[in-house]
């Protein structure tokens, strides 16, 4: 995914953690390790109950970085391997140091070890290859830029752009939109035909805003409620005219070029598996990384449920937001992973494992 992409969400949210006295637990928190000091502080024993639910999707996870990325999988494959084998044995997280396998707890957003968790995922959308009806909203294939600035959103939306880039039409504004943002996406033409995969193919040139702090500006949505679910709650509840001027608000535009079907792949080049792969700070957490994460559970409806799962994940993508102890996890592809990504401004606890080492040492 393309670094400047994932603002949408994120790049609204700032710890509500921070300088706070108090503790708060409603999107997940814990306080069950007292205060860390380090970015990364190596830990004598994981403080977790219940092991991995995960460990095929990590394995198979391993196995795309090995086929595609094999420089970075013989960076970690040491690491890589140890954790095969403890998760085979169970994957009981009191064994780590019997596997040579060393954790270092992130010490989060608020030096309390919460480390936020938003989400992210590929869209799939309906299009046609002419308009018709309501598939009346173009996507677009990138314009030469020989003939001086890319028009804005707003000019784009009034036609500035010749007919012979449109590659498709939709029947949502919205979802063109957050394919932008998702950077890209798969189109369903309706007629039988495979997936075609819209990669990135560049962008306007125009500054982002993001329209979700447009709505938390505008006291439409409250800050600690803003997500992806509730862009679209308001999306739903508002008049076409009224929808097109907020996205107008962001006068960046993002264009596609069609490919064949393929995989989503992250900025490591590496296809990406759902819920076993995160974007991170490459500063912090650089590719390749193998985490142990706990991360809260949803309900349907977006509602932190007060249990917890444990996920093994490898860091694989980047994002222009994700800063610091902050992951996106990929959700996978389209409407219900769309909806679940969106819920998720969410805080657990994180673990970098590696092969057994005295200090910790750049990665």
């Amino acid at each position: 995914m393309n670094s400047w992409l994932k603002g949408l969400i994120a790049g609204v949210f700032f710890s509500l953690l921070a300088g706070c006295q108090s503790h708060p637990t409603d999107k997940g928190q814990q306080y069950k390790d007292g205060k860390l000091h380090r970015d990364l502080q190596q830990v004598n024993q994981v403080n977790v109950q219940g092991r991995p639910i995960n460990a095929p999707d990590f394995n198979r996870q391993v196995t795309e970085i090995q086929n595609a990325s094999p420089r970075l999988f013989n960076n970690n494959n040491e690491t890589y391997h140890a954790i095969e084998n403890w998760l085979m044995a169970g994957g009981d997280p009191a064994q780590l140091s019997r596997f040579n396998l060393s954790a270092f707890q992130m010490e989060g957003m608020d030096n309390y070890g919460n480390v936020q968790f938003t989400g992210y995922y590929t869209p799939v959308i309906e299009a046609r290859r002419s308009p018709q009806g309501n598939y009346r909203h173009p996507l677009y294939g990138m314009p030469s830029k020989s003939k001086g600035r890319l028009p804005s959103r707003a000019q784009i939306y009034n036609g500035a752009l010749s007919n012979n880039l449109i590659l498709a039409y939709s029947d949502s504004p919205v979802d063109n939109f957050m394919m932008e943002v998702q950077g890209s996406g798969y189109v369903d033409f309706g007629d039988g035909s495979p997936l075609n995969f819209f990669a990135y193919a560049g962008k306007n040139g125009h500054a982002y805003k993001s329209i979700g702090k447009v709505l938390v500006d505008r006291g439409e949505v409250p800050l600690e409620k803003m997500s992806l679910q509730a862009i679209h709650d308001w999306t739903n509840t508002h008049s076409e005219q009224e929808v097109r001027e907020l996205l107008e608000s962001n006068p960046s535009f993002v264009f596609f070029k069609p490919q064949s079907f393929v995989p989503v792949r992250g900025a490591s080049a590496v296809p990406l598996v759902a819920k076993a792969s995160v974007a991170s700070d490459k500063t912090l957490i650089p590719p390749g990384t193998a985490l142990l994460a706990e991360v809260p559970v949803l309900d349907g409806n977006g509602k932190f449920t007060g249990r917890y799962e444990m996920r093994m994940m490898v860091a694989l993508d980047v994002g222009g937001a994700i800063k610091g102890h902050h992951f996106d996890i990929y959700h996978g592809t389209g409407h219900d992973a769309g909806k679940m990504a969106g819920f998720y401004n969410h805080y657990g606890r994180v673990w970098v494992l590696k092969k057994s080492q005295p200090v910790f040492s750049a990665m």
